[in-house]
């Protein structure tokens, strides 16, 4: 039964994965070159992936801030009902990823990863607007075995009926994003053949970016090398929010890492704000979301490359928004 597990049979459900990040990053280093995976001329024009909504009523919020209370599970259910419910972006049948930060080997006092009450409220709300199944996933940066025990979302998101999947070498496959920095590279294949994607970062402070959410979310899509990203990570961060825009993006700031991130690891360094961001616009939830530790939007370069590429605006004051 799925509200039975015990630590042990999560480990052992976990063992039988047959093979995590440190395997992928092999893959990847033996497929990527610049020239790229081996790709074919028909191939020449960049695989994006846009999971957003094709039509936006007027009338509906499409941001929202969510304030009232401390429990993570009804901050998020409120944030979400404020857009107008889940069944606004899944409907009935509907094969859906929800992609948390489970990159690192802490629990949730901690605040590196997604708290995991967040994850499993947005499993929940996606199974009772239809969907046919949710998966839960990230590739993670420490041991993905370990982080995603930790972390507390693989128990938090089976127990709700989640497909919880553990990066493996198998799981990535060769794609064009087509990005200024990001060429061609080893992709989380559960992340880009889903039918909706739900983007659910942490807000934090990042040690080389300044801060992390929705956008730097997506590190978690890529297998390979990902570390020498690092030496152009403002564009490589918006390459990759060009290339994965999201259906719907909730950010869990219910309790934000202040300091030392993006892994973090003193309880000092985190505070609760009590907190979720729910927006059909990544870019504007970021720009919401870095306020709360104490970055200014304009500090941002990634941020504001997003904003000019058109991926969404900085000003979220400018959408069609609500407070809760």
């Amino acid at each position: 039964m799925k509200d039975d597990v015990t630590r042990r049979d999560a480990l052992v459900r976990l063992g039988k994965t047959a093979g995590v990040l440190g395997a992928s990053a092999v893959v990847g280093r033996g497929l990527w070159h610049q020239g790229g995976l081996g790709l074919t001329s028909s191939d020449a024009r960049p695989q994006t992936r846009d999971f957003r909504l094709r039509d936006r009523a007027a009338e509906q919020p499409d941001f929202a801030v969510a304030k009232t209370g401390t429990d993570p599970a009804a901050l998020t259910r409120a944030a979400v009902d404020a857009l107008g419910g889940m069944a606004r972006f899944i409907s009935r049948g509907d094969v859906v990823t929800i992609k948390p930060n489970i990159g690192w080997d802490r629990t949730p006092v901690h605040a590196a990863n997604t708290n995991p009450k967040v994850v499993a409220e947005l499993v929940k709300m996606a199974f009772d607007a239809g969907a046919k199944t949710v998966t839960v996933t990230d590739a993670s940066c420490n041991e993905p075995n370990r982080c995603f025990q930790r972390s507390g979302i693989w128990k938090a998101a089976y127990d709700v009926g989640a497909d919880v999947v553990i990066p493996a070498a198998h799981r990535f496959r060769g794609m064009r994003l087509g990005g200024e920095v990001l060429h061609d590279w080893p992709v989380y294949r559960p992340l880009v053949e889903a039918d909706k994607v739900i983007n659910a970062p942490i807000a934090k402070h990042h040690n080389l970016a300044k801060f992390t959410a929705a956008m730097k979310n997506w590190y978690g899509l890529l297998g390979g090398r990902r570390n020498r990203l690092h030496q152009n990570i403002d564009t490589s961060i918006a390459d990759l929010a060009t290339f994965m825009q999201p259906t719907l993006t909730v950010v869990d700031a219910t309790r934000v890492l202040l300091r030392n991130g993006p892994q973090g690891g003193n309880i000092a360094d985190a505070k609760d704000m009590n907190t979720v961001i729910a927006s059909v616009d990544q870019i504007a939830a970021d720009a919401y979301a870095c306020g709360l530790i104490g970055v200014d939007r304009e500090e941002l370069a990634y941020l504001k490359m997003g904003h000019e590429r058109g991926l969404g605006t900085m000003n979220w004051e400018s959408l069609n928004h609500v407070e809760v």
